[in-house]
């Protein structure tokens, strides 16, 4: 060959040879483009609401704390709010003392509609009411207006499969954690996560999923929500691994976090430091990985040069977008002028059900008949007390 025809040949053999790697190597996904058609949901039901003269629903958000990523948080939603149409009012409370006394007064505000505390607040510090401090407060969010899913209602359901408030009606849907969900809607966008031509509760059966993380605000809920969706799904934390598995949730003291990640479908880091990474050779081809993390839990070219690898980098713009389709729910179950005005129907209907049941009661009379009834059945029973005696 001459040089020119081998310069030629050269070329060719390297471009096949890169777009070959080019096409084998992962994908990095935009949890943006997932987040927008749910947003435009929300822009939708939102004009619709301010078509019929409604105001549209009311989002309060409580910080009380100097955490950087907390007010960030706080101004993604205000932000995200304002631009579907959604009132949004950030309330700052300088000392955390009074979070409570606020997170109540906005609970019993009928024109608030929506609540959400930007956590940590106390950390780990103790509660006499609870584990901690934050628990307690995540607890004392009425079901009405927890718009983050993290009440004791909420959660409850959530772990016991339960989906909707008002059983056998089924005309509530729970409220699912917004972050959790968040990752649950952008699995069902990746390729080959979910199987949508399942029934419901069956739609990740035959997935192995391993999650390390175990908050009750992320990997807990998470974990829940998938294995009800049918994958066995390994919880780690700092000393120990769990295995969600059909309802039932058991230790395993015979699997690493390597074994885990290694015969995972779909792994789903949730480390809060920065000093952590997932060691990318543990990951197989195929894999889907979701970092909830706010640090990058995993190195990203590495990861990417792993053959059919999805790899979501960032979940915030679909967690703002979970959040405002719990706050409309929020508004449909509860606050929509039509619904409230059912809910006075039928706590007056209750009311006078009860009021003629006591009337009905009191018309009947006395159990015991008449006066002279009791005291003919008190000389009756001494007469015969007094002749057993004497037997």
């Amino acid at each position: 060959l001459s040089s020119r025809s081998y310069c030629i040949v050269f070329c060719i053999f390297t471009f096949l040879n890169y777009y070959h790697l080019t096409l084998n190597m992962g994908t990095k996904i935009n949890s943006g483009n997932v987040a927008t058609p749910f947003r435009n949901e929300v822009k939708a039901a939102v004009e619709r609401l301010k078509a019929s003269g409604i105001e549209a629903p009311l989002l309060v958000g409580l910080l009380a704390n100097g955490d950087p990523a907390a007010k960030k948080y706080a101004e993604w939603t205000g932000k995200a709010c304002r631009a579907d149409g959604l009132r949004y009012e950030l309330r700052e409370i300088e000392d955390p003392i009074d979070v409570e006394s606020e997170l109540r007064k906005a609970n019993d505000d009928p024109n608030v509609h929506g609540i959400i505390v930007y956590y940590p607040i106390f950390g780990q510090v103790e509660s006499f009411s609870g584990s901690s401090q934050d628990d307690y407060l995540r607890d004392s969010v009425s079901y009405k207006c927890d718009v983050e899913g993290l009440c004791h209602t909420y959660r409850s359901n959530l772990f016991r499969n339960v989906r909707f408030l008002d059983h056998p009606y089924n005309s509530k849907k729970c409220l699912l954690p917004c972050k959790a969900l968040s990752v649950v809607k952008i699995l069902e966008a990746c390729e080959g996560c979910y199987d949508k031509t399942k029934v419901p509760g069956k739609q990740t059966e035959g997935k192995i999923v391993t999650i390390i993380n175990r908050s009750e605000i992320v990997g807990r809920p998470l974990a829940a929500m998938l294995a009800n969706d049918g994958a066995d799904v390994y919880s780690v934390d700092i000393d120990s691994i769990f295995l969600f598995r059909g309802g039932k949730l058991q230790k395993v003291d015979d699997e690493t976090v390597e074994s885990c990640v290694r015969k995972s479908n779909i792994v789903i880091t949730g480390v809060p430091t920065k000093a952590y990474r997932l060691p990318t050779e543990w990951i197989q081809k195929n894999t889907t990985v979701v970092n909830v993390a706010s640090f990058k839990n995993v190195d990203e070219e590495a990861l990417l040069k792993i053959e059919g690898v999805q790899y979501v980098p960032m979940v915030g713009k679909v967690t703002v977008a979970m959040l405002e389709r719990n706050l409309m729910r929020l508004y449909e179950n509860f606050h929509h002028p039509d619904r409230r005005l059912k809910a006075l129907r039928e706590d007056e209907e209750q009311r006078m059900k009860k009021k003629e049941h006591v009337e009905a009661e009191e018309e009947k009379g006395p159990w015991f008949g008449s006066p002279m009834q009791v005291y003919n059945a008190i000389v009756v029973t001494a007469i015969l007390a007094l002749l057993i005696a004497k037997k």
